[in-house]
């Protein structure tokens, strides 16, 4: 038998596991954000006792599922800004009118109705 002590050994052998707290401060994302992805199973996580938990390489795989890449053969000036655009000759916008409710109905008929 060897004389390591436990926690020596496990130190070595054991990944350190991040809280979520811990990766969505480091990744600038909320915790529930967080959590929702992992219920989903859309991103990697370890569960352990019922809490998700996270390693360095987890989180470096969230960054690698997230990432976005450029199209190929797009010129910067083929890409427009996301605007809102008003079309110029677009029919007048119609405002809608909410019914009175349904309690307020009744009472006003049985006002008119004496």
């Amino acid at each position: 038998m060897t004389s390591h002590s436990r926690h020596s050994v496990t130190a070595v052998t054991l990944p350190y596991l991040f809280r979520p707290a811990e990766i969505a401060e480091a990744l600038g994302c909320s915790e529930w954000w967080l959590k929702e992805q992992a219920r989903r199973r859309r991103i990697p996580f370890t569960r352990l006792g019922g809490a998700y938990r996270f390693t360095a390489e987890h989180a470096s795989e969230i960054v690698r599922l997230f990432e976005e890449r450029p199209t190929r053969g797009v010129n910067a000036r083929d890409v427009v800004p996301a605007q809102r655009s008003r079309r110029r000759n677009a029919e007048p916008t119609v405002r809608l009118v909410a019914r009175p409710a349904r309690r307020l109905r009744s009472v006003h008929q049985s006002a008119t109705a004496l």
